[in-house]
């Protein structure tokens, strides 16, 4: 834990963690004064509030790959910096529009910060790459991560006081204000290199870039087995995310309003997780987090599809949260140590759309699979998908487990 600890007196990640605290606050408060806005002024129509969705979700499939190119041929501090400036005078200008104009300028607030985040993300974990020992790399992942698992719980009840107290008007500049200071703190990010690659000086084509990320990530058995170990984890988190009120009505026989027992577990295992992954990380290998985290969770979502009590899915739920941050963390530090520098955006920029792009697919089919086999087959399938991530990582296991004797 000390080893850990240690990380937050280097400049970057006190830097990093300061600007993810602002950004979350901000993309919270944006989302959730958002969905109570639309819902509020459409009198709840479904397709005003999917188009939420649809803008939060789209950018992701087209930019995510461009802005890991762009991450990896510009300079990602300055990256970072002007996307956050960028989403700061995006969400100004809906605030602006939504005093003169109409209220549907407001899905821009989400589409252009998403967009935006497709160029930051792959921005960040290139100055990971930059400034992070490779050995320190899953102890500010899970630091991170831990920060990510607190505004899981925390987040919705700040979006939904700050909306409900304030306004959309307040919660709208309160978003801005804090996207601006998520940059601001960026600035004490030690600066990028100075020299400049051969790719920033002299570009090769896009879609030449494009096509060496995907190559790389091809060639390299490590990344390739990881890229479908994540996309693995797409298929089960999408087929289960629909149907947790199915949970609490079909499966425990509760009224929806008893949702919350199996959602406060759940919240209480994230924040939990983080902070326990975050004192382990100097300690355990990243291969062993992430395949822990792999079995255990389909084992506690197999168990969670079963069980007819209360207690029993209350218990799961926690197992599941508990171990969900070390399938991130040991999965996202593994990318980060064994990617080439001048590649680690695109890597990142592929690895986002095949998880997200699995998880949507899984969502829109998890009602029809519910309805056709049963609530508990559909929770047994989610639970072989992490299985089967499981299975792909064994023999990334085992080699590094001969890497590890022959150093002995």
């Amino acid at each position: 834990m000390s080893g850990s600890i240690q990380l937050l007196q280097n400049g970057f990640v006190r830097a990093v963690m300061i600007s993810t605290l602002f950004s979350q606050i901000g993309i919270w408060i944006r989302n959730f004064a958002v969905l109570l806005y639309v819902m509020e002024v459409t009198g709840g129509d479904s397709i005003a509030v999917s188009l939420i969705s649809v803008a939060e979700y789209a950018p992701i499939f087209i930019f995510s790959f461009i802005g890991g190119v762009f991450a990896d041929r510009w300079r990602p501090k300055r990256i970072m910096v002007w996307c956050e400036c960028l989403s700061s005078l995006s969400v100004f200008i809906v605030f602006v529009m939504l005093e003169v104009g109409t209220w549907k300028i407001i899905f821009l607030a989400t589409l252009c910060s998403s967009i935006l985040s497709q160029f930051a993300q792959p921005s960040g974990m290139k100055l990971f790459k930059n400034h992070v020992r490779d050995e320190d790399a899953q102890s500010c992942m899970s630091l991170l991560q831990t920060l990510t698992s607190v505004f899981m719980v925390l987040g919705p009840i700040l979006g939904t006081l700050v909306y409900q107290q304030f306004g959309i008007e307040v919660s709208i500049l309160t978003t801005s204000t804090c996207f601006l200071l998520s940059a601001f703190s960026l600035v004490f990010v030690p600066s990028d290199e100075k020299q400049l690659n051969i790719r920033e000086t002299n570009p090769s084509s896009l879609f030449r870039e494009m096509a060496d990320g995907i190559r790389f990530v091809y060639v390299n058995k490590l990344l390739l087995q990881l890229s479908i170990c994540f996309t693995l984890v797409g298929l089960g988190v999408g087929l289960i995310s629909p149907l947790g009120i199915f949970l609490v009505t079909e499966q425990l026989d509760l009224p929806a309003e008893a949702l919350k027992w199996i959602s406060i577990p759940y919240g209480l295992g994230e924040i939990v997780g983080g902070i326990v992954t975050f004192a382990l990380a100097a300690k355990v290998a990243p291969q062993r987090f992430l395949m822990i985290g792999l079995l255990v969770n389909g084992v506690g979502i197999i168990l969670t599809g079963m069980s007819t009590v209360i207690w029993l899915t209350m218990m799961a739920q926690f197992i599941i949260a508990l171990l969900q941050p070390a399938i991130f963390v040991g999965n996202s530090a593994m990318v980060v140590q064994h990617t080439d520098q001048n590649f680690i955006g695109r890597v990142m920029g592929i690895r986002t759309p095949l998880m997200t792009g699995a998880m949507l697919l899984m969502m829109s089919v998890a009602g029809v699979l519910k309805n056709t086999l049963s609530l508990t087959i559909v929770y047994e399938l989610a639970g072989f998908c992490f299985f089967a991530g499981f299975l792909i990582m064994i023999p990334l296991f085992r080699s590094k487990g001969k890497e590890e004797q022959s150093v002995a």
